[in-house]
């Protein structure tokens, strides 16, 4: 295993170019509400704390975030998924419309609902989550209307990232279609995995798992740099893909190809604040570099400096092309 650098020239005339990419995500869509409070009390009806509600907000979750990193990277963006025909509906258009994601790909399916997921929040502490969802696969209706869209504007699109919650969006003859209608057109696919799902993504272009979900795939727990490029190659093989990113938190990455290299590409993050949407980060950013020409090794440098940049930020957050290429500016 070797490691991996690429010039920093060449990696800033990359990120500058990604005003031009213009990628399609297809995954599950869902808002996320915060309730935020105080407790000063228990409740006299049964032992659980009384949250006196001082605000709440909404936020684009699940496959939107990605979209939200796309924008912030200064790419271009559509969101392909199912909503219900209800008023969060109307809320998930509405908030997409405020980042600047066209949302011609959404599916309105009048049988489900919106995916929706509510967090408590108390003196900075989550109290409790609850979820309202339908998690069942959508039906042929839906799926058609899925597949009918990408087929008639996959030639609006560079590259297509299907990001896979589990909530129903993304099954086996979903994944088979994309595939399908992105080889013949020769468009980029990008998958970022749910762990129950590994054997739908087949013939893609790359995967971005992080090295438990990698581990969980094969069986192979990923303690050493054996293990590593031991579980990277056999799920490269069963996947019959080109290529196979690792995520590996403060090791950095491991990018496995299809002709037999492995390359390690050592953190840059400086400190680890939070992780949370780290991941939606990395396969915003490695997609838009492949959208602009750049090889797999570029494409995923760069998303190891996002993704350094990001966990340095507290919450769900995303990164800049300024911040992205003063980073790289700043490494020597």
């Amino acid at each position: 295993m070797k490691k991996l650098k690429i010039k920093n020239e060449r990696l800033i005339e990359i990120a500058e170019n990604f005003s031009k990419g213009r990628l399609l995500v297809i995954g599950d869509v869902m808002i996320d509400q915060f309730i935020y409070g105080t407790v000063d009390r228990i409740s006299p009806e049964a032992p659980v704390p009384v949250v006196e509600v001082q605000d709440e907000s909404f936020m684009l979750g699940g496959a939107a975030n990605v979209n939200n990193n796309i924008g912030a990277l200064g790419g271009e963006s559509t969101i392909c998924g199912v909503i219900g025909d209800d008023a969060y509906a109307k809320m998930v258009n509405s908030l997409f419309e405020d980042i600047g994601v066209k949302t011609s790909g959404l599916i309105t399916d009048a049988k489900r609902i919106t995916s929706k997921k509510t967090r408590v929040i108390a003196h900075s502490q989550q109290i409790v989550r609850f979820d309202k969802e339908v998690k069942k696969d959508i039906n042929k209706t839906t799926l058609g209307k899925i597949l009918g869209y990408l087929r008639s504007n996959i030639t609006n699109y560079d590259a297509v990232i299907i990001s896979d919650y589990g909530k129903g969006v993304v099954t086996k003859e979903l994944v088979e279609g994309v595939v399908d209608i992105c080889v013949k057109n020769e468009r980029v696919i990008i998958v970022d995995p749910k762990t129950d799902h590994f054997e739908y993504y087949k013939k893609i272009t790359s995967m971005t798992p992080n090295h438990h979900e990698a581990s969980k795939a094969v069986g192979i727990e990923i303690t050493n740099e054996r293990n590593l490029e031991k579980a990277g190659a056999k799920l490269l093989k069963a996947l019959e893909s080109e290529s196979l990113l690792i995520t590996r938190g403060d090791k950095g990455m491991a990018l496995f190809e299809k002709d037999g290299s492995i390359s390690k590409i050592p953190t840059v993050a400086q400190k680890v604040y939070d992780v949370t949407g780290a991941g939606d980060t990395v396969i915003a950013t490695f997609t838009l570099a492949l959208s602009v020409g750049a090889t797999l090794k570029e494409a995923a440098v760069l998303a190891n400096y996002a993704a350094g940049i990001v966990v340095g930020k507290v919450g769900t957050a995303t990164t800049t092309i300024k911040e992205l290429c003063d980073t790289i500016k700043t490494d020597s």
